[in-house]
């Protein structure tokens, strides 16, 4: 990843603020709350917007205070999965590994962030977590279920490798991701293990694999923009103008929000001629 990319110009608009829920991740015994320089990197760049890692806290947050503070909100990718237990499930080995605490804060703050309109982007790990927190169901390990392709990640320690074009996804008529992409399809990467079973009542299919795996959502009758995608538009987000359009119109609805925030500035007394 290159350390030298350049953050946006200043600009009249103001820079929302976007939370970014971390992983809990033990390093030599200790638990350190973490997110993906690539993720955060993306909100800065393509989003134009100010990251904040916010450790998972679970129920030790005013989930209401919380959202009330911030002008978005985008789920991560992660390693781990949501346990099983989320959506009515027993504990299962192909579902590992877990980050529970991670669990404990994103799918309320999902809830939480919806109900208030909050602007609300989620990837890969992310993207399922939308879907069980609204009530819907994963598969543990999509590649093991019949007719279905491999959507794990390349075994190839080149990182451009594992995170580089995969397969072409649909993408629904009339639909925002259709928008977004400027046509029919869009050709992403893929480096997930478990997919959406049984989706969520509230919400959309925005884009389908070629094998019938569900790859985009967004919620129905959201109050902002409330979008999921399975892939991982972040990696190199400016050099892929789909990427790069999607990361724009989530801080574009969250710069809309902070800018709806703030006060009302009285006219100067030069500006009244006085």
């Amino acid at each position: 990843m290159d350390m030298t990319t350049r953050l946006p110009e200043p600009s009249h608009a103001p820079h929302p603020l976007i939370g970014v829920p971390a992983c809990v991740k033990t390093i030599e015994g200790h638990d350190f709350h973490a997110a993906g320089d690539k993720y955060v990197r993306a909100v800065m760049t393509a989003a134009e917007g100010l990251p904040l890692v916010l450790p998972s806290f679970g129920d030790l947050y005013d989930l209401p205070a919380v959202i009330g503070r911030l002008d978005g909100l985008m789920l991560t990718g992660s390693p781990s999965n949501v346990h099983p237990a989320h959506y009515g499930e027993p504990a299962n080995p192909k579902a590992e590994p877990h980050d529970e605490a991670r669990d404990a804060t994103t799918l309320p703050l999902i809830r939480e962030a919806l109900a208030q309109g909050l602007p609300l982007f989620a990837i890969c790990r992310g993207f399922q977590e939308l879907n069980v927190a609204l009530g819907g169901t994963l598969d543990p390990r999509v590649h093991e279920i019949e007719q279905r392709m491999d959507h794990r990640r390349p075994d190839d320690p080149d990182i451009d490798v594992q995170y580089g074009p995969r397969h072409k996804v649909a993408l629904t008529p009339g639909g925002q991701l259709e928008a977004l992409a400027g046509g029919p399809e869009a050709t992403v990467n893929s480096l997930h293990w478990q997919g959406i079973r049984r989706l969520a009542d509230g919400l959309v299919v925005e884009a389908v694999a070629e094998d019938g795996t569900i790859e985009g959502v967004r919620v129905r009758d959201a109050k902002s923009f409330a979008l999921g995608v399975q892939w991982h538009p972040e990696y190199r987000v400016l050099e892929n103008p789909f990427y790069t359009a999607l990361f724009k119109a989530f801080g574009d609805a969250a710069r809309h929000r902070a800018m709806a925030r703030q006060p009302a500035v009285s006219p100067s007394l030069e500006a009244m001629g006085v």
